[in-house]
């Protein structure tokens, strides 16, 4: 499995902005039975966090679903809070994410790289978020970027959040090599699930995110942690395997100290 997991990953992009963009210009369905390995078509995780996000978010404030994808959280979050925005670095992600059918209210989608220089303060503006900030969930993003990257992101959110904002993150922390975790996946020597194979082909190999990956890109001189745990991020059930849709993950909740 090893050497066919080496070919298939050689043929991601280098570029990260070229490859998440391509990535979601292939995907044709989403949910239950679709191309999307981290949807699982359910809102059962969403609820999940639903009472940490009203304790913890306040509802007076904008709230930015950094990384949102196709939107799937982002139009879970729309059906709590009053006012929300998805943001994603792709292009057809948001696209794809507008196209969404969903009741209640309509979310706002923008394309961004929330890594880039200035861009939290480019999307208070945007959104018109003001000095008291907007809230933000991230909801596994932090995991598939390397350090300077989750650092360049951090501190826009710092900027994003103001006076009042508060972050609930939401990531992937399965301690393993990249063998036992897409194993863990469905992978196996008879072969490799459609999405999983879609990912590895199209993206940049994830790592995890922990309490000591929080610690350090959310330092305790800057960053007040409220609450953290462990939890289960759930992902497409392509193989039928139970278990093989819950992947070990790691929340928290943090805000700014002022």
């Amino acid at each position: 499995m090893i050497p066919k997991l080496v070919r298939l990953s050689r043929s991601a992009p280098k570029d990260r902005h070229k490859a998440w963009d391509q990535y979601w210009a292939r995907i044709t369905a989403t949910g239950p039975g679709g191309e999307v390995l981290w949807d699982s078509g359910t809102d059962h995780e969403f609820l999940g966090y639903k009472n940490n996000l009203l304790r913890y978010l306040d509802p007076a404030l904008p709230v930015v679903d950094t990384g949102c994808g196709h939107g799937s959280f982002t139009w879970a979050l729309a059906g709590v809070f009053p006012r929300v925005v998805g943001v994603d670095v792709s292009p057809h992600a948001v696209e794809m994410a507008r196209r969404q059918s969903a009741g209640g209210a309509n979310p706002a989608f923008e394309a961004r790289d929330m890594t880039a220089p200035g861009a939290g303060a480019a999307l208070a503006e945007s959104i018109h978020a003001g000095v008291e900030g907007a809230n933000v969930f991230i909801r596994g993003v932090l995991h598939v970027l390397d350090p300077a990257h989750q650092k360049a992101l951090v501190e826009n959110l710092r900027t994003l959040a103001g006076n009042r904002g508060t972050v609930f993150m939401a990531e992937t922390n399965f301690h393993g090599n990249p063998v036992e975790y897409v194993s863990h996946l469905g992978a196996s020597t008879h072969g490799i699930p459609a999405p999983l194979e879609l990912a590895i082909r199209g993206l940049p190999m994830p790592g995890h995110f922990g309490p000591a990956e929080r610690e350090r890109a959310f330092p305790t001189s800057q960053w007040e942690l409220l609450e953290d745990g462990h939890v289960a991020i759930e992902t497409n059930p392509v193989t039928g395997v139970p278990g093989q849709d819950r992947v070990p993950g790691y929340y928290a909740v943090v805000r700014p100290r002022r």
